[in-house]
């Protein structure tokens, strides 16, 4: 069961591509980025480390702002190959220690399905919170949520991966996450 279960000492948010010219074209993007705000509120409350990654932000433009705002910028990589999983972030990774990584961002298909695919593949836990990632359209969507569940990654959401997090009721973190889910 170790393999369905998220422990704060051993997780990470991965937020991949949440970028200014991807999020307009998004399905469901209001979701996404309201989702992703609650699993960083997660992350600073709990205290487990936050990545997030930029895909050619030249063009494409640089994180949200909104999201932005609430993390550290140098704990932002920028990249041009699709996956995330670049030598910056291999590093940043095998620094922290941790194997669970919750993963969110743009487009569940391609980006944050090759990443998914070459975590597994180092050995790395895998938790796609599916209501924090998007494609353009609802089939591309499908189909990465498919293909990375195949991998072995552990789909879940938002909800879901915050009170298993959390564990218990009464706590300082548990009153501040609860306001934000309702």
């Amino acid at each position: 069961m170790n393999t369905f279960t998220l422990k704060r000492d051993d997780t990470v948010l991965l937020i991949i591509d949440i970028q200014e010219k991807l999020v307009p074209v998004m399905k469901y993007k209001d979701q996404v980025i309201n989702n992703n705000k609650i699993l960083i509120n997660a992350a600073s409350e709990m205290n487990f480390p936050i990545i997030v990654t930029e895909q050619y932000p030249k063009g494409l433009g640089g994180t949200v702002q909104e999201i932005l705002d609430m993390i550290k910028e140098e704990n932002v990589f920028a990249k041009n190959s699709f996956t995330a999983y670049i030598d910056e972030v291999k590093e940043a990774l095998k620094s922290l220690g941790r194997k669970k990584v919750l993963v969110t961002g743009m487009e569940t298909h391609i980006c944050v399905f090759q990443t998914v695919r070459d975590l597994i593949n180092d050995g790395y836990e895998v938790f796609l919170v599916k209501d924090a990632v998007a494609s353009r359209t609802k089939s591309n969507y499908l189909n990465g949520l498919d293909l990375m569940k195949a991998l072995g990654a552990v789909i879940t959401n938002t909800e879901t991966a915050v009170f298993d997090l959390l564990k218990v009721s009464g706590t300082p973190e548990f009153k501040v996450m609860s306001k934000l889910i309702k």
